[in-house]
Parts: structure tokens; C-alpha cells; sequence
């Protein structure tokens, strides 16, 4: 039966239809699965209901006692209007572009007009004073039109793009529940539901748009968030299971000639933690079966070296290793590291990156190809289709966060069921390794290198920022000053390096300066960078490039400028640039502090240093819109859950998904059809993730 078109739901059409498209809704089921990005009770007060997922917003009902347009100046026009509902009256007022060619109000004084009895829903005048005065965003009509979906009722709020109304959304999702409401069968089989006290699926999208309570919208919203959790954590509980069932074509011995060497030529011991997660590995490695391992660690506790000695495993045993870092700058920090620690090894290695081109880049692509780079580090250019390794044996991700589903999978398929490590320097709540990597196992790199010292971290205006900036200069230590910008943009007190540099060069007078940012030629910033690495550069300015990677030991300042506008996570990171070395670091928040959340923000970096208290603080706030940062090009998306508020949702899911799996790993049996065509629709279709044939 072909699926019927959007276009053909009552008051779409061909032109709206393409607006959809646009959105990724081609279908009325698409529609359905469109969900609210809030919610606003629009019923009058006495009727409203207050909580977590509701808006707030203004909502009156009465007849329009008088109605007449205002000109406020050449650009902008106003219309009025006072309404009373017998007992009060409030003073309604539209804004719109004044222009001489036609009535702005035209439409609107054809329902606004006296006598008429509207719904008017909007924000006070003035939000410092609010009374009986509203600046309206919407009006209807009163009646059972606007009251089904626009006012009198909890009403759904959709993102939107240019072209499609709030009022066009709701009237379309309408008419799409009430003609495809109940098509399709329910994916969560019944004993589960009945269990879990969860809604049915036609019940979970019609409360989800139009819900007639509260009590309804929790229901729905529960609902819908458990199946995707419940469906996520299937799909990595199926791919784990498939990773675990295939045996790989090479076997790996410990035969210490290149091990033994590396670890003599250190200049230092390892952790007891990174000696424990080295066994992990390397007990994964000698295993039969793939390894598929995440390795978490804080900012400086020691993973590049973790990942080297797998790196060297492979290679005394024959095989090539890949290491993919997510930018340029990463990738050629960990080519200066690598050439660091491994010389005097008869290693073969090579750095390729976009900025490696012509003959350069032909004898890296045949030396790899034909088995003479033993380890081949590079950014997504390792994805590329004419990278060809002879004996792939591990691939390792840094900063996988950074990366997207589909990015480790196409650097896994660069051999036939290698081992990879997927590393990240940013600490995952349980809760968040459950949902983005549920098919991996997990190794925590606890503790830091012996020498190292705590940051200290403080929020300080610029002037105090920069004296104690200068006295670290004076004494031979090295400083980052990290700006949010490159360019000057229009944002409100948004500081841009390029700006700032000149007026640095008068600050830092006497010392030498460098500027560091994404826009420069790849030359130029390795240039920036090697000269910062020997001390040529004392003051480096840069942006967030600088984040991850950049080992100087000299560095005992970072200076971070309008520290309200970065993530915990990515603050965190930037202050695991100093304290590398055996000296005192400092890193100092310059903020402004009346920004929404920046003092929370400021007061958790300022303290703790610990990473895995940074991300779960990181979590709360930033709730599962976009948990640490992760959500980029391919991460598996929610739509409804909130990993930093469903956490316990996850934890039935993975229970319910072990349960179902343990009876029917292939989800053969009949009453877990719908369920295994849903999986494969969303995770073997969309995501090329898993496969059950």
C-alpha cells in the first residue's frame, strides 16, 4: 500500500508540502512524529495548569469594546484595541513595518473589529510591569475552531521555519490525527506496556499534540520518551551482541620488541589507572573476538599514551593503525607527540589531513595501501574512499563526541573486524555512556600523572585577569588569552581575537604574541603552534580551537574571555591546557556574570576540578537539547527524552531491552514483529546500524 503524501492532509498543498520537505515531513506520519518543542496552557485563568513542561503565556477572552490604529513613527505602525470580558478589561496592541504601499492591518481589522469576541494570546507590554496590557502574537476568533486547537486548551508550540505558522501546524496536525491518528501497529509489545505503565501508542500521539491535561501530557510525553530510549538501547544491545558473534582474521602475541623500547624510553611511569586500563585493552586486542572499548579519561590523565602502546601492539604484530582526530590542529598534536615518543623506533607513521595534497599526499595513500605506514594519523580524511590500508588491525577515534555515528562506522570499515578504541577526554555520566555508547565496553582512566598540580580556577574582571597574566609572563611561564570570536560579529559585548590582538600587544608589551584561530592556513597555525611549543610565542591569543590537544608544560595561564558563553564541558577543557607541567597553573574566568546561568556555570568550574562532576553538572544544565556538545553530525537523536531528566527511563529501558534479548535475541517471536520493523526503519534503514535478516 503506498504511503499516502503530505500534501493531500486538508490545508497542506504543494506549496507547503515543499516547506515540509524542508523540515524532513514528507509523509502524514512524518507529521505525527514532528513533536511540540513546548507546550503553553492557553485555558483562562482558574482553568491552567502550571509545571515543567509548560510555557507561560498570556491568555484573554472578551469582546472588543473599541478597536483604532496609531502610526509610532516612519517604520512602525500599531494597532489597539480594549477588550473586556464583563468584569475586566486589558488593552490589546499588534506591531508591525510600517509601509505606505499598503495596510498592514488590513486582515486584521477584518477581526478585530467592535463587538467581536476574540482570544487574544501574547507577553506583557511591559515585561517590568506587567498589567492589564498585552502585546498580542496571536488572535482568534472565539469558538469551537480556535478552541480545538489555538486557545481554551493546552496548546502544542512546533519549531518552525519560514513560510509555515504556528496556527498552520496545529490546524495540519490536526487533520493528520484525525485521518492517520491510529495507522500503524504499536511497536512496544503489550506485556511491556502493561509493565511499565505506559500509554499506547495512538493514545501517546494525540496527548503529545493536543493533550486535554497535564496528567495527559506527562503520560505522553513518558510514553514516547521510554520507546525511543527503549528502542536506542535495543539497537546497541543488538549491535554489541553482533560484534561479539564474528571472530577477526588476525591474532595478536605480546612480543615486546617495540612495547619494551617505548616504555624504557618514557620519562615516566605509568599510573597504576593507566596500567589497569592498558591490560583491558590488550586483553580485548589478544581476544578472538573484536574489541569495541571506550576509553574515558580527564584532561591530562594520559590517554594518548594508553592508545600508543595499543598502537605499537598492533604494529609488532604486523598490522596498521589508524587515529583519527576530529580537527587539523588535533591531528597535528598528536603527530608532534607521536614523533616525540617514538623515536629511535623503527615505527613508520604519517600525518594525513586535507592540507596534504598533490605528491605528498600519493606516497602516503601507496605507502599505506601497500603496508610501509605503520600508523596513519589524520582528521575525516581517513574516512575517504581512496584510503586503503594493507593489514588494518586498530582504529582508534579521539574526542569521539566530536564525530558521528556514521563516521565510526565508515573508519571500521576500513578493515574487515578490527579492534577499535574510541577515546574521549570529556567524562560521560553513566547515564549518557548508556545511550551514546551502549555498544562498547568502558575504560576510566583515574588520577593524573605523577608531578601534575590542581588548576586552580577563579573568576576575575580583565584587569586583574591580565596582572596576573603579565606576572606569570615575567617569570618566564607561558599564557593562552581565549576569546568566544575571531571576528567582530554585532553580539553584545562578544570579544573577537582578531579585535582584541592589537590592544593585547600593548598589554603584553615586551613579550612575544601569537594569534591562533580556525581561519588561518593550515602553514600558519602549525607555524603559531610549533613556535608556542618552544617557547618562541609567550602570549598565544586564540579561540576554542585551542580546546583540545595542545600540550605545552611551560603554559600556567589560560585567560578565558566571556567564560559566560562557553559550555562547562568546553571550559573545562580549555583549563586542561596549563597545569601540564610541574609548575602552579591558573585559569581565570572573566564572565559576565548577569548572564543566564553564567554564575552557576562559573561557581562549578570555580569549584571542583574534577571532569566527571563537570559533566554531570553539564548535563543538568544543558538537559538533553544537546548533552555535553555531543549532539553532532550523525549522534543518535531523541526527540522527546531528556537523558539529564529521564535518566531513570533509560534504566527500565536497558533493563526491558536485556529481558526482551535474553528471550528472543533475533526478536523472532510473533509478538515482537512491530517491534523489530520500527528498529530496523529507524536504526538499520536510517542509520545503517544494525542488521537482522
Amino acid at each position: 500500500m503506498p504511503v499516502p503524501k503530505i500534501q493531500f492532509i486538508k490545508g497542506v498543498g504543494p506549496r507547503r508540502a515543499s516547506l515540509l520537505a524542508g523540515l524532513g515531513i514528507n509523509t502524514p506520519g512524518d507529521l505525527l512524529a514532528y513533536y511540540p518543542r513546548a507546550w503553553q496552557d492557553r485555558r483562562l485563568p482558574g482553568e491552567a495548569e502550571k509545571g515543567p513542561l509548560l510555557e507561560e503565556i498570556l491568555v484573554f477572552r472578551g469582546k472588543v469594546l473599541s478597536a483604532r490604529e496609531l502610526r509610532a513613527s516612519k517604520a512602525l505602525a500599531i494597532f489597539k484595541a480594549v477588550l473586556s470580558n464583563g468584569r475586566y478589561e486589558v488593552e490589546a496592541s499588534w506591531f508591525k513595518r510600517f509601509s505606505w504601499k499598503y495596510d498592514v492591518f488590513a486582515t486584521l481589522k477584518k477581526e478585530v473589529r467592535e463587538g467581536a469576541e476574540l482570544w487574544v494570546v501574547g507577553r506583557p507590554e511591559d515585561p517590568l510591569f506587567p498589567g492589564p496590557r498585552i502585546r498580542v502574537e496571536e488572535q482568534y476568533p472565539a469558538g469551537p475552531a480556535a478552541e480545538a486547537a489555538h486557545a481554551g486548551r493546552i496548546v502544542p508550540v512546533y519549531p518552525l521555519t519560514e513560510g509555515l505558522s504556528g496556527r498552520f501546524m496545529r490546524e495540519a496536525m490536526l487533520h493528520a490525527l484525525a485521518e492517520h491518528g491510529g495507522d500503524g501497529p504499536e511497536c512496544l509489545p503489550e506485556e511491556l506496556r502493561s509493565r511499565r505503565a505506559l500509554a499506547s501508542a495512538a493514545q501517546a500521539r494525540r496527548g503529545i499534540h493536543f493533550p486535554g491535561s497535564l496528567f495527559e501530557l506527562e503520560a505522553a510525553r513518558k510514553r514516547l520518551a521510554y520507546e525511543e530510549l527503549f528502542l536506542m538501547a535495543l539497537a546497541w544491545g543488538i549491535k554489541r551482541r553482533q560484534l561479539r558473534s564474528v571472530e577477526k582474521e588476525h591474532r595478536y602475541e605480546l612480543k615486546r620488541h617495540l612495547l619494551t623500547p617505548f616504555r624504557e624510553a618514557l620519562a615516566f611511569e605509568f599510573t597504576p589507572s593507566q596500567k589497569k586500563v592498558i591490560n583491558e585493552i590488550f586483553g580485548d586486542m589478544l581476544s578472538p573476538r573484536p574489541m569495541a572499548r571506550l576509553l574515558q579519561g580527564d584532561v591530562g590523565s594520559g590517554k594518548t599514551v594508553v592508545a600508543l602502546s595499543a598502537l605499537l601492539l598492533a604494529a609488532e604484530n604486523g598490522r596498521q593503525g589508524l587515529f583519527m582526530a576530529p580537527t587539523e590542529i588535533l591531528a597535528e598534536q598528536h603527530a608532534l607527540t607521536f614523533g616525540r615518543l617514538l623515536k629511535g623506533l623503527p615505527v613508520r607513521w604519517a600525518l594525513l589531513t586535507s592540507s596534504v595534497k598533490g605528491p605528498a599526499r600519493k606516497k602516503i595513500l601507496e605507502d599505506a595501501a601497500e603496508g610501509r605506514v605503520d600508523i596513519l594519523i589524520g582528521t575525516h580524511a581517513l574516512i575517504e574512499e581512496g584510503v586503503r590500508l594493507k593489514n588494518p588491525g586498530l582504529v582508534v577515534v579521539d574526542e569521539q563526541h566530536r564525530f558521528g555515528v556514521r563516521q565510526r562506522a565508515a573508519l571500521r570499515a576500513k578493515g574487515d573486524r578490527t579492534d577499535a578504541l574510541i577515546m574521549t577526554a570529556t567524562p560521560i555520566p553513566r547515564t549518557l555512556a548508556l545511550a551514546l555508547y551502549g555498544d562498547l565496553d568502558v575504560s576510566t582512566l583515574t588520577g593524573m600523572p605523577p608531578g601534575r598540580k590542581p588548576v586552580k580556577t577563579e573568576s576575575l574582571n580583565e584587569e586583574k585577569a591580565f596582572r596576573e597574566a603579565r606576572l606569570a609572563a615575567s617569570v618566564g611561564r607561558q599564557v593562552y588569552v581565549v576569546y568566544p570570536l575571531i571576528e567582530e560579529s554585532g553580539a553584545a559585548g562578544l570579544k573577537a581575537v582578531t579585535l582584541e590582538f592589537e590592544r593585547l600587544r600593548e598589554v603584553f608589551k615586551g613579550y612575544t604574541l601569537g594569534i591562533l584561530h580556525g581561519r588561518m592556513k593550515p602553514e600558519e597555525k602549525r607555524k603559531v603552534m610549533e613556535d608556542f611549543a618552544a617557547g618562541r610565542i609567550r602570549v598565544l591569543a586564540a579561540t576554542q580551537v585551542v580546546e583540545v590537544g595542545i600540550d605545552v608544560p611551560n603554559a600556567t595561564v589560560m585567560v578565558v574571555h566571556n567564560a559566560e558563553r562557553f559550555g562547562l564541558s568546553s571550559l573545562h577543557q580549555l583549563r586542561g591546557r596549563v597545569g601540564r607541567g610541574a609548575h602552579e597553573s591558573r585559569c581565570l574566568l572573566v564572565a559576565d556574570l548577569r548572564a543566564e546561568g553564567a554564575r552557576e556555570r562559573i561557581q562549578a568550574m570555580c569549584s571542583t576540578t574534577d571532569g566527571f562532576i563537570i559533566s554531570e553538572k553539564d548535563l543538568a544544565l544543558r538537559g538533553g537539547g544537546d548533552p555535553l556538545g555531543l549532539r553532532q553530525h550523525g549522534d543518535l537523536d531523541l526527540r522527546l527524552a531528556d537523558l539529564s531528566r529521564d535518566s531513570s527511563l533509560l534504566r527500565q529501558a536497558v533493563e526491558d531491552r536485556d529481558a526482551v534479548l535474553e528471550k528472543d535475541p533475533r526478536l523472532t517471536l510473533p509478538e515482537h514483529g512491530p517491534l523489530k520493523a520500527r528498529l530496523l526503519a529507524l536504526y538499520g534503514a536510517r542509520w545503517d546500524l544494525i542488521e537482522l535478516s
